[in-house]
């Protein structure tokens, strides 16, 4: 008798500790300090036979010669059989990430992705490629080797092997940027925190640890936002004071929450979440699955063989259910108590939240992802 519990398994409930102090850096940015993605198309050569055949990749190549001084006619005017078709390139385009002061002649790394059907980037490398804003101006250009972090194996009679995605890479310190994107931290001698997670109570926090150093200097503006007005200080320039905002410490205030992953069955709950005096029930179903030999014994003078056959035989039956008294809980450590007391796992607490917040007694956000 093999008997299967119909419950997928997952992970524990997570209980958060209580706030610990964080770094003001930590929790917010600077507004004016801010990245710009840039992108670009470019053409990835030295494939080893793995390259595109595409009449795409293949003009992009002689669109490229062409620009080059290279004599050459487009596919369109040659016969079918005069056209050389390389399986050394591949069409790709490219991305890279330009910081706030990222200074002129500085280098940035780029990803390089196929566009074409190459089946494999590895030791390509990348020919000069501009690199442009979304305002259409070039920052940086980007060229060399490869590397793609992974392998592919073949053998014509057990198959393949392969480890990571072969059609990306990136080109480390591969680009070089021609052209500044400053951010502009200082307006008119203000400066504003962006908070990460937007908190009423937490953006009084940092405005009063703020002052607490700085007297008068900030204002919570709104939940995402708190504004700094420094004095004039000829001894402290404004990276100096925003890298000292930066390093003093806030407990900010979580909000009460319940995360739920479906996919993994893993809980996740806040410090602040907490349950009204209830009761819940629980039970399991168990499937039992039962497999008895028999003899298949076949007619006289039939000529048939016996045979043994195996009979499965399926049951199912509902665990015995208990009742349990959840009582009011201040914190998740005592819901968590209160919860593993049934036995049950990730996917049952899925389901016991989600009807104790229908039912009311959850007392904070339920989120599932």
């Amino acid at each position: 008798m093999y008997r299967l519990l119909a419950a997928a398994t997952g992970l524990v409930l997570a209980a958060a500790p209580a706030s610990a102090q964080v770094r003001i850096k930590d929790v917010t940015e600077v507004a004016g300090a801010r990245s710009n993605q840039l992108f670009g198309f470019g053409l990835v050569v030295g494939l080893d036979q793995t390259g595109s055949r595409s009449t795409f990749t293949q003009q992009v190549a002689v669109d490229m010669l062409q620009r080059q001084g290279v004599t050459t006619q487009i596919f369109s005017q040659l016969p079918a059989d005069a056209v050389i078709r390389s399986t050394s390139i591949s069409a790709v385009m490219v991305i890279a990430e330009i910081g706030p002061f990222t200074r002129k002649g500085s280098r940035i790394d780029v990803l390089v992705s196929a566009l074409d059907d190459a089946r494999s980037l590895q030791g390509g490398t990348l020919l000069l490629t501009p690199l442009r804003g979304v305002d259409g101006d070039v920052y940086a250009v980007a060229q060399g080797p490869l590397s793609i972090g992974g392998f592919s194996v073949s053998v014509q009679a057990a198959g393949g092997i392969q480890k990571n995605h072969l059609n990306a890479g990136r080109v480390p310190n591969g680009a070089i940027v021609e052209k500044e994107a400053p951010g502009e931290v200082m307006h008119g001698g203000k400066a504003q925190l962006l908070l990460k997670e937007p908190d009423y109570n937490t953006a009084r926090l940092i405005a009063k640890a703020v002052n607490e150093r700085f007297p008068g200097v900030a204002t919570p503006l709104d939940p995402g936002s708190v504004l700094l007005c420094p004095a004039p200080d000829p001894c402290r320039t404004p990276t100096q004071f925003l890298a000292e905002v930066g390093l003093l410490e806030v407990r900010p205030d979580l909000p009460a929450r319940v995360v739920i992953n479906e996919r993994t069955g893993t809980v996740v709950a806040g410090e602040h979440v907490a349950i009204s005096t209830t009761a819940v029930a629980h039970g399991n179903l168990y499937i039992g699955v039962s497999v008895t030999q028999t003899v298949s014994q076949p007619a006289p003078f039939s000529g048939g063989q016996t045979v043994v056959v195996p009979q499965t035989t399926v049951s199912a039956a509902e665990g015995r259910g208990r009742l349990i008294v959840i009582p009011q809980a201040a914190t998740v450590a005592e819901v968590a108590r209160a919860l593993n007391a049934l036995g049950v796992t990730p996917r049952d607490l899925i389901a016991i939240f989600q009807t104790l917040k229908q039912a009311g007694a959850l007392h904070a956000e339920l989120l599932i992802i």
